[in-house]
């Protein structure tokens, strides 16, 4: 009897609920609580109207927290009553939801330590149960979390697109996000005109999407096109990141072509491509010999320095064209072939170059979030359908309200 009142009062369990039998097996280390419904009535789930007791269901299982050692399960037969309408209704318990078979401090305990390991087969491991229940808990924390999600007062000004691979063959997810919150709004399969469309139809209402100022991403035409069709009064901002990657790589492809008949050039890739500040003695003394023979490669990367010394210097798109045009007339003429194919890129996509220079928005948050997704998607050794890898994105980085309410 002791026992009994000593785990109603661990579980708090309510008056109407009571633990009527304890039982450990010390071989195999458990502990099985019976709990028993002892009101002769119970409120209806659907009228909340006090009904009396119909009759109780076939018994059930919760997984819940270990007690010392033991790992635990609470056994109950769930009360029912019958409505108005003659159904018969189960009265969930006030441990667990009413289809789960953990309970909600067991949930919480996994959500905990998946957030912090962000691996399921050691949080499964660790919480002595299996994977199987732990990648039940995402599923079930994600769609609780998104149903929670008020987006109907969200105004977002800025918005980022960017794709991230899914598996092996070229298979693609569009990853929408916030940059002023750092969180992903959602995740649509495939990275075609069609998916990033219906990702913002889907996210965004009407009026949410008139409101956008700003959207960031790459140079890829299908989320140029949906966003063009879908968010009318946006910018397009392309990343500052992969605009100095492009030139990156117009200056790689100079040094390989001029390392051939110049032995001075070996292996001074990485003194041309780090940021000056980062070099080390050696780099620094190999950069400087490149700089004073003048070589093609030294101009190219004179152009990459030049271009992005015009991130920041004006804030309107008028001076900032000024900016560029003067940068690719610069450019041109020092004849570079590499570099003139940079430049004409640059200058297909044109508006959305100029909308990097002068907002202060880009990709970066985008480009981070892309390297926390790498980062579960390594851990968790791939993802075999597009719904489990959206809802592990969504579950660690939508800034999703995730625990059971109790």
């Amino acid at each position: 009897m002791f026992t009994n009142q000593f785990f109603d009062l661990l579980l708090h369990l309510e008056d109407n609920w009571q633990v009527t039998d304890v039982r450990a097996d010390h071989n195999v280390l458990t502990l099985d609580i019976t709990v028993a419904y002892i009101g002769k009535t119970a409120e209806c789930p659907q009228t909340s109207v006090a009904l009396p007791i119909y009759d109780h269901a076939p018994e059930r299982r919760w997984r819940h927290l270990d007690t010392m050692q033991y790992v635990t399960h609470i056994h109950c037969r769930l009360p029912r009553v019958k409505g108005a309408d003659g159904r018969v209704l189960t009265i969930p318990p006030p441990w667990a939801g009413k289809y789960g078979r953990q309970t909600h401090l067991f949930e919480h305990a996994v959500i905990d330590l998946l957030l912090a390991t962000k691996n399921q087969t050691k949080t499964a491991h660790l919480m002595r149960c299996g994977f199987n229940t732990v990648n039940r808990i995402i599923h079930s924390a994600t769609r609780r979390g998104l149903a929670r999600r008020d987006l109907e007062g969200f105004s977002p000004h800025h918005l980022s697109l960017d794709e991230k691979s899914f598996k092996k063959g070229h298979c693609y997810v569009s990853v929408l996000s916030h940059p002023e919150s750092g969180c992903v709004l959602d995740v649509a399969e495939g990275r075609d005109m069609e998916a990033a469309k219906s990702l913002l139809e889907q996210t965004l209402t009407e009026q949410q999407r008139k409101g956008v100022l700003t959207v960031s991403m790459d140079m890829w035409k299908a989320y140029m096109g949906a966003a063009a069709d879908k968010l009318p009064n946006a910018d397009i901002v392309h990343d500052r990141f992969h605009l100095v990657k492009y030139l990156n790589q117009a200056i790689d492809k100079v040094r390989r072509r001029e390392t051939r008949h110049n032995d001075e050039l070996k292996n001074s890739r990485y003194a041309l491509l780090k940021n000056p500040q980062n070099l080390t003695e050696k780099q620094r003394i190999q950069f400087q010999a490149i700089r004073d023979g003048n070589y093609q490669v030294a101009r190219a990367w004179q152009v990459r320095e030049n271009f992005r010394e015009l991130f920041g210097k004006e804030d309107d798109k008028g001076s900032g064209l000024l900016l560029f045009l003067k940068w690719a007339s610069d450019a041109i003429a020092r004849k570079i072939k590499e570099v003139d194919k940079v430049v004409q890129m640059f200058q297909d996509h044109l508006w959305g170059v100029v909308g990097a220079l002068v907002t202060r928005f880009s990709n970066a948050m985008a480009e981070r979030l892309n390297g926390k997704i790498q980062e579960i998607k390594t851990i968790g050794r791939g993802y075999r359908t597009f719904e489990n890898f959206r809802n592990v994105i969504l579950f660690f980085h939508g800034g999703l309200s995730l625990y059971p309410l109790k």
